[in-house]
């Protein structure tokens, strides 16, 4: 009953905290906006409602969401085994090439068995590329933060090589490659928005990670790994797999953030189209505190100012860049909590 209690009061603790981060970045936004903008109460006005204006905004303010919720479920798996994986711009970025040359190279599939592949190479190949820095970990002792980075700022040259090279596509006016056939494209949902079917996978998949972290044995083992690995070492917990499977898992959800970008919203490889996913995806994990359940609403969140942003800067005079500052403001006070917290718990240790 007491532990109860206390689990409750943490709850509540952490969610005030949680509303006076984001209401403090929104508060420096007002500030802002009244200082860079002519027409301060039209352009607050079309942050906070623009977003809900019409069916086209609401649908991508989702759909925007979705590559979000993928990579801060990824983060927040290897985050909560004490693994760090900041290499989520090249897995995202080559997990979408990876998907593209599939459905380019098998242009006559039945397109459930494309999406399908498409998705499952995306996967592997994002697996595999964070799975190695969980390989160096364990086996030489590698910082995986520094392999992580550096494969991945690695795999942004090799992609761009691909898409400006071997794939791309001469006829169009982009640095792209050619359009995926009609068939491997996810359906919409919420015309004339770009929402498609696989907000339902990115639900699915918040749901299982979910499931598998707070319901299952190995979930519990990750988890204790991510606590004190020395400790579930002594419990009998063989830690060398949540070091590795981690980064797997980690890197697959990044890939199939890039595979579900290529099939549902941009039909093609476009350079640089998984700008700032990767990094994005970290803030999410954080705000969500690493809780695949709260990354939902997180992402959610996270697209919800960058519509605002597109909508103030259609119907005022601000630019996009609010949306960055925001959540450049966000992140700083979430990790700002996270470090404060961190002492505070070596403190009480000691």
């Amino acid at each position: 009953m007491i532990s109860l209690k206390i689990k409750q009061k943490d709850l509540l603790v952490n969610g005030l905290s949680l509303l006076i981060v984001i209401g403090g970045a929104f508060l420096v936004m007002i500030i802002l906006i009244f200082i860079l903008s002519k027409t301060p109460f039209l352009t607050i006005n079309s942050f906070f409602s623009g977003p809900f204006t019409n069916r086209y905004y609401l649908g991508n303010m989702f759909n925007n969401a979705i590559p979000l919720i993928f990579t801060g479920l990824g983060i927040s798996l290897a985050f909560r085994s004490s693994m760090f994986n900041l290499g989520g711009e090249g897995q995202v970025y080559f997990g979408g090439l990876v998907a593209t040359a599939v459905c380019l190279s098998l242009p006559n599939l039945p397109g459930p068995l494309g999406i399908i592949l498409a998705l499952t190479a995306a996967v592997a190949a994002g697996a595999v590329i964070a799975g190695l820095s969980g390989i160096f970990k364990y086996r030489w002792g590698t910082d995986e933060l520094l392999s992580s980075f550096l494969i991945s700022s690695a795999l942004l040259h090799i992609t761009d090589f691909f898409i400006t090279g071997v794939l791309h596509d001469p006829e169009s006016n982009l640095i792209t490659t050619p359009r995926i056939s009609e068939q491997f494209r996810f359906f919409k949902i919420y015309p004339p928005s770009n929402l498609d079917v696989s907000l339902f996978l990115s639900i699915i998949a918040g749901l299982l990670a979910f499931y598998y972290l707070f319901r299952t044995r190995k979930g519990y083992e990750h988890r204790m790994c991510g606590l004190n690995r020395e400790f579930a070492r002594y419990g009998g917990i063989k830690t060398g797999q949540y070091i590795v499977m981690p980064m797997f898992l980690s890197g697959g959800f990044h890939g199939l953030a890039g595979a579900v970008s290529i099939l549902g919203t941009h039909y093609m490889c476009l350079k640089g189209f998984s700008a700032g996913m990767g990094w994005n995806g970290i803030a999410v994990a954080l705000i969500a505190r690493n809780n695949p359940a709260a990354v939902i609403p997180a992402a959610l969140f996270f697209s919800y100012i960058e519509s605002g942003a597109k909508s103030a800067m259609i119907s005022s005079d601000v630019t996009l860049e609010i949306s960055a500052v925001v959540q450049s403001i966000v992140f700083f006070f979430i990790t700002s909590r996270v470090i404060f917290n961190s002492i505070k718990y070596r403190r009480r240790r000691a």
